[in-house]
């Protein structure tokens, strides 16, 4: 379910160089089991459709926590076929996810590692910020790569551990919604089969079939501003930061989007008008024409790839519909501007790993997704928020707007408080969630921090967590008493409890100032929650074995004196 094919032009074109196009993997068809069993219908725990960002992320998690897991795609690469790169940007949360899947150092040793941005009115610089001064994690602020790299080592990764059944040149054709579970029909070059699954997601992207065939309302919206992308290569020297022009004077006016990507490619975006001829402004010498006013006439480039894009949202009413899971632009797609989409959906897989693997290992009760819903709904709505706001700053709707905006880039260069009111696209960061029935006091991301053993050996946050799906328990200073109490008690249960100085007899860390403004500066003798997603969950101020076992049952929505699954 599917991808669109991408023309990257022939290796010269009116005179403009082209780059030869990515050689992109493949990987084999191999019938499945299942036309050998046509006389009865297989079921497997957990099947997801879509080898995007999203899924495979979502796959390469369970893996990871021991999870295995059914992977359906109708192709049998990854990425666009052609050099189109796609999404380039990978925030710090998004990086910290790759950390503990394995695959980080590959993102970072192919990538573009960046803090800085600056963003420009005509020839004026009149705002700049560095994502590195407020973050402790081990991981930067970001990670430039096209989106094929990033799908290319996941698929590396899921086929490293072993535990996911990744089926190429497998196409869904028809899902049923089952009472427990559902029901998937699949053609293969070899057959067609049909399955059932416990739980199903839906990774399938923007134009999900399976949405459309359940007939569910994604509420889309389409903006008529109008871009055309130039990936590129050339030959002068520039910083590696983000740069936007709102209004560049070698765009007529209209805002421009600088980043490099990995192979020393160049992601340009360029605004055009909203009534352009798309195939003229991606021509190879239209497009050619703007790089030269932008890097000047002497300056060799080549192209990598063109194309034109216009931007839609979609946000859907509800994330889960029974044993059926919606994530990534399956279920939310906003506009480009902060890298909120790519890394919105690849936390959506985050968040809802954990919970699937405790269900499959009989950890947890069903209701525990009901939470997915509850927080990555609200999530997708705050991005899309965001996200709307950047776009209408570019593009603003009406006088009003238009004059707001000239007074807003006027004032900027000069006073702070007007600086705060530049909108080019705030960058994606880790969402808060809202007070839920599984979050009384809602929940935020704490950083991947550097940390120390009490014996000096140094550690994470990632670490600390590990992958079998347990909470941590970090007590700052326990007492010895309440401590071992809590640890008989809760044996059997998916917590770790580590202790934050003190001489308690768990597992302890050094005291960390960072850590503590992480959780909140917890007062001595506290306890915080912090759930296998690196979220901070819950706080208990005098932690004792029955509290701490309630607030993890409500974290849960588990209750271990009547279900002992």
């Amino acid at each position: 379910m599917g991808r669109g094919a991408v023309n990257t032009g022939t290796t010269q074109a009116e005179g403009f160089v082209f780059a030869p196009p990515y050689e992109l993997p493949s990987w084999p068809f191999v019938a499945p089991p299942e036309l050998e069993a046509r006389t009865s219908i297989v079921r497997h725990p957990i099947v997801i459709v879509g080898a995007g960002p999203a899924g495979l992320t979502l796959a390469c998690d369970l893996a990871r926590r021991g999870v295995r897991a059914l992977l359906l795609d109708e192709d049998d690469t990854v990425g666009v076929r052609g050099a189109s790169s796609r999404g380039i940007c990978y925030a710090q949360k998004t990086l910290e996810i790759f950390a503990r899947l394995g695959i980080c150092e590959r993102v970072a040793g192919k990538g573009i590692t960046w803090s800085f941005g600056r963003t420009f009115s005509g020839e004026q610089e009149v705002y700049q910020f560095n994502l590195k001064t407020d973050s402790v994690s081990e991981q930067p602020p970001f990670i430039n790569l096209q989106q094929f790299y990033v799908e290319w080592f996941l698929v590396d990764r899921i086929l490293e551990l072993g535990l996911t059944d990744l089926r190429w040149k497998n196409r869904v054709t028809r899902v049923t919604p089952l009472a427990d579970g559902a029901r998937i029909e699949v053609e293969t070059p070899a057959g067609n089969y049909t399955i059932e699954a416990d739980h199903l997601v839906d990774a399938t992207g923007a134009h999900s079939p399976i949405r459309e065939q359940l007939g569910l309302d994604a509420h889309p919206s389409r903006s008529t501003d109008r871009w055309c992308i130039s990936d590129v290569r050339f030959k002068k020297p520039l910083p590696t930061e983000r740069w936007t022009w709102v209004d560049a004077p070698f765009n007529e006016g209209r805002a421009v989007w600088q980043h490099l990507m990995g192979d020393g490619v160049w992601r340009i975006d360029y605004q055009m008008p909203e009534d352009c001829d798309t195939a003229h402004i991606s021509k190879p010498e239209v497009a050619g024409a703007r790089l030269r006013e932008q890097l000047g006439p002497g300056v060799e480039f080549e192209f990598v790839w063109i194309g034109p894009y216009g931007y839609r949202d979609h946000l859907l009413d509800h994330f889960r519909h029974g044993r059926i899971l919606f994530i990534g632009d399956s279920a939310h797609v906003v506009s480009p501007f902060g890298a909120r989409g790519g890394n919105s959906g690849i936390q959506d897989a985050a968040n809802l790993g954990w919970k699937l693997a405790l269900i499959a290992q009989g950890r947890a009760a069903d209701a525990l997704l009901d939470s997915y819903d509850a927080e990555r709904r609200p999530a997708a709505v705050e991005n899309l928020r965001v996200s709307s706001r950047s776009a209408r700053f570019l593009a603003p709707r009406s006088p009003a707007e238009r004059t707001l905006r000239r007074a807003v880039l006027a004032l900027a260069s000069q006073h702070a408080f007007a600086r705060a009111l530049v909108n080019t696209g705030r960058m994606s960061m880790a969402n808060d969630y809202p007070a839920t029935a599984q979050l009384p006091g809602g929940a935020r991301s704490v950083q991947n921090l550097r940390l120390r053993h009490a014996d000096g050996t140094p550690t994470t946050l990632m670490d600390l967590l590990g992958n079998d799906s347990c909470c941590l328990g970090l007590w700052f200073a326990p007492d010895l008493a309440r401590a071992q109490a809590a640890l008989d008690a809760t044996a059997a249960l998916p917590l770790r409890l580590v202790a934050i100085g003190g001489t308690s007899g768990l597992p302890t860390l050094l005291p960390d100032e960072a850590l503590a403004r992480q959780l909140g500066d917890p007062a001595p003798g506290s306890l915080c929650m912090v759930r296998p997603d690196a979220y901070r969950a819950a706080m208990i101020d005098a932690p004792t074995a029955a509290s701490i076992t309630a607030a993890l049952q409500t974290l849960l929505a588990q209750d271990w004196k009547t279900n002992t699954r």
